[in-house]
């Protein structure tokens, strides 16, 4: 019987011992946002706060905007991120980049499926072909959110078959220190893209539930090379109300043109604002005006 009773606790410490080394596999496949890649055709990429992001980059497209032809990670790139809000439910926020014609299509698709429209506008300015932008949201079953997403983009171009490998960093003649230096946040190269995510201070709550800034609350800031040290700079501030004016009036007087002025959420607490912006010039001198802008905003930055 002691002998039975040891081999019972050998065998129950071996399980828990076994359970404990699958944790962290287990969390990492999502039990609440279990389902959602395989709706949605592609795999996410972990954020803070539980949050799987999904990109959808239009690689298909070629955008001119002031001579300059877009990236897609410069500003052309489709993204949803789900976040787990309770047993089996979720929140997902987005960006959609559509043309003209692909705009209805996908609306109706959404609409049909439960996902809402929070924002529908432009980015930049006289690109060709025209580019417009599709900011949506939707609470409950992640599974069922996913399908009407896809469903969606099926309606559009929008490349939706197995993706292609995240782009390495690749060389560049940009001086992304010294960009980094001056805008007192680090960014990250995604292919020859720069891109610099800076985050606010404050919470920002919707529906009793904080909005990580992985879902679209902080401040995007990309720069594309165009060669001798030179960039094309473009993404949009997070502004509150009292901020829009101050941060108009630091890009202008650095040279730097706000091209678009809207709201992305609909029920988000405090009220924010998103301002984009374009501007081809040497990168460090951008990045100087880009930091004067920041300084207007509540942002987390890095002391001069």
């Amino acid at each position: 019987m002691p002998r039975i009773a040891a081999r019972s606790v050998a065998a129950l410490l071996a399980a828990v011992v076994s359970a404990t080394a699958l944790a962290p596999s287990a969390r990492s496949q999502g039990a609440p946002l279990a389902g959602v890649a395989e709706a949605l055709g592609r795999s996410g990429a972990e954020q803070p706060g539980g949050v799987m992001r999904f990109s959808f980059p239009r690689s298909d497209l070629t955008v001119v905007a002031d001579s300059v032809t877009l990236k897609p990670a410069f500003a052309l790139g489709s993204w949803v991120a789900f976040q787990p809000v309770g047993k089996g439910a979720a929140m997902a926020m987005g960006d959609l980049v559509l043309t003209e014609d692909e705009v209805g299509p996908v609306m109706r698709a959404l609409q049909a499926g439960g996902v809402e429209q929070t924002a529908l506008h432009n980015h930049v300015l006289h690109e060709s072909p025209r580019v417009m932008y599709m900011h949506i949201a939707a609470h409950g079953d992640p599974v069922k959110i996913a399908q009407t997403i896809r469903t969606a983009l099926a309606q559009s171009r929008t490349p939706t078959g197995a993706p292609a490998a995240p782009a390495a960093a690749a060389a560049t003649d940009l001086d992304t220190a010294a960009i980094a230096g001056v805008l007192g946040v680090a960014g990250k190269l995604n292919g020859v893209v720069y891109q610099v995510s800076v985050p606010r201070r404050e919470r920002i709550m919707e529906g009793g539930h904080e909005i990580p800034p992985s879902m679209g609350v902080a401040t995007a800031i990309n720069f594309q090379p165009l060669g001798g040290g030179r960039a094309a700079v473009t993404g949009d501030f997070v502004m509150r109300a009292e901020e829009v004016n101050r941060v108009i009036r630091a890009l202008q007087a650095n040279g730097i043109t706000p091209t678009a002025l809207h709201s992305h959420m609909l029920e988000e607490s405090p009220r924010l604002f998103f301002m984009h912006f374009w501007a081809r010039a040497d990168a460090t001198t951008l990045a100087r005006g880009l930091r004067a802008a920041l300084d207007q905003t509540g942002s987390k930055l890095a002391s001069k």
